[in-house]
């Protein structure tokens, strides 16, 4: 069975999405737009909870995988090249469980998302007023990646600790982010013709100003 976009678009009214690069403050911003304007909030890989669970090896493989995990060192130590095809391919995979949980939110709520969703997809389904993409330099996604108290990063820190070669294993881990994170993939975000922040790299405290902007285009505030 297959839904039409516009119907996924009438009950999609109700979600406003933040997708980017990482430490771009996209976490950060759908918390804080989530308490101040009273959204729901769908934090980083909120689908995971049922995507880990109904994952198939022959419909979402790259979902499935995590399944097969022996040991997360296997994770932390797969090639870079071979880390940007399954980051982008779990997204693919994904979009369909972050739909479904998202038309269920929504019904009678206003939904905030931080989402993977390929643009692609999130051109059919949504509109300009519904999205928005933040940015920041490479220098911020993959040097202070770690910089962060959240669980799943600390988790991957301690992986990548108890390695043979904790250093090898982050430099390794580290060049997987830089393609992720390349100027390639940067410019696919920059030239998606939705509503796009970059963060500086200066050390500002940026965070009211990037919150009120995107309030504005999302049209929660007054």
């Amino acid at each position: 069975m297959k839904i039409e976009n516009n119907i996924l678009r009438h009950y999609l009214k109700n979600v406003y999405f933040i997708t980017g690069t990482a430490y771009a403050g996209k976490s950060t911003m759908v918390k804080m737009l989530s308490e101040r304007y009273g959204l729901v909030c769908c934090g980083e890989n909120y689908h995971s909870r049922v995507s880990d669970t109904v994952a198939s090896p022959d419909k979402q493989p790259d979902i499935y995988w995590l399944n097969n995990l022996t040991d997360w060192k296997e994770f932390v130590l797969r090639s870079p090249a071979e880390y940007e095809r399954w980051i982008f391919s779990v997204a693919r995979e994904a979009a369909g469980f972050e739909v479904a949980e998202l038309i269920s939110l929504s019904k009678d709520n206003k939904v905030i998302a931080d989402t993977n969703i390929p643009l692609d997809i999130l051109r059919e389904i949504t509109d300009y007023r519904h999205v928005a993409v933040l940015l920041s330099p490479q220098s911020l996604s993959v040097d202070r990646f770690f910089d962060r108290e959240d669980p799943e990063k600390r988790f991957l820190l301690d992986v990548i600790n108890r390695c043979p070669d904790p250093e090898a294993a982050m430099e390794n881990y580290k060049e997987g982010l830089k393609l992720i994170n390349s100027q390639k993939h940067y410019d696919e975000y920059a030239g998606s013709g939705f509503f796009t922040l970059v963060r500086p790299d200066d050390g500002k405290d940026t965070r009211e100003e990037v919150c009120q902007r995107l309030a504005a285009h999302f049209g929660l505030s007054s």
